[in-house]
């Protein structure tokens, strides 16, 4: 089993961090349609996360795509309410339940992106109103066990809120901070569960997916089809666990 799941969570990294995510939707459904345990699920899972996302966010700011503003601005209230989020006692059924519904929205969001695709133009923005966003996406994020970024960038593109390169890194920043939280709030309640035969060759094997991810999103793949198939694989999971 942990052969195969290396190979799908390399798989899953290189796409995701293609486009500036980690991937923990997908760790997230896959574990559990394996048969994990519940809280190993969750914290393999952010673990996960913040491998894929932490060298992704370092090439942003080196290449001056990670705008340090906006991004503070957005998780200003997304940190503590991925804390709070992820700090709260949850069934095991309700937790999947609304990760199932949490992804297939997204996936729609996503399409509808994609479909509606509008381009940026610089403006004055109100930016309180995406500072409330990124908090309410933080508590989704933290309830969720994911950081975020899959909800976020959908929204940000719609909004225009900034160019497509700037948004990645936004995202990027956003799905690191609200994981850690997301880890701090499962360690608060004593939830946060480690088993290294399981947990490293995974770890290994995102590390090295996001790595090559993040390089070919420059030099090889089109944003665009790697946003496609970003979509398809959220909304998979997402039916895949609410079938089950």
């Amino acid at each position: 089993m942990i052969v195969e799941l290396c190979v799908i969570f390399f798989l899953i990294a290189l796409i995701y961090s293609s486009a500036g995510f980690g991937g923990g939707s997908s760790y997230l459904a896959l574990l559990a349609l394996y048969g994990v345990g519940f809280q190993l699920v969750k914290s393999t899972a952010l673990i996960c996360n913040v491998a894929v996302v932490a060298g992704g966010v370092w090439q942003f700011h080196a290449s001056g795509q990670l705008p340090w503003k906006k991004a503070l601005q957005l998780t200003g209230l997304s940190i503590p309410m991925a804390f709070i989020g992820s700090y709260m006692p949850l069934r095991q059924e309700i937790f999947f339940l609304l990760l199932g519904i949490a992804l297939v929205s997204a996936a729609l969001l996503m399409a509808l992106k994609l479909l509606k695709e509008r381009q940026y133009t610089p403006e004055t923005r109100k930016g309180w109103r995406f500072a409330a966003v990124g908090g309410g996406i933080g508590f989704l994020s933290g309830i969720t066990g994911i950081g975020g970024g899959i909800y976020l960038a959908p929204v940000l593109r719609l909004g225009k809120y900034d160019t497509p390169k700037h948004i990645a890194g936004l995202c990027s920043f956003f799905i690191l901070v609200n994981s850690l939280a997301g880890l701090l709030g499962q360690w608060a309640k004593s939830a946060v569960v480690f088993r290294a035969e399981i947990t490293l060759p995974l770890l290994a094997a995102v590390i090295a997916g996001g790595q090559i991810g993040s390089r070919l999103s420059a030099a090889v793949l089109k944003p665009r089809w790697v946003e496609v198939a970003t979509a398809v694989l959220i909304l998979y999971a997402g039916i895949r666990l609410l079938l089950k």
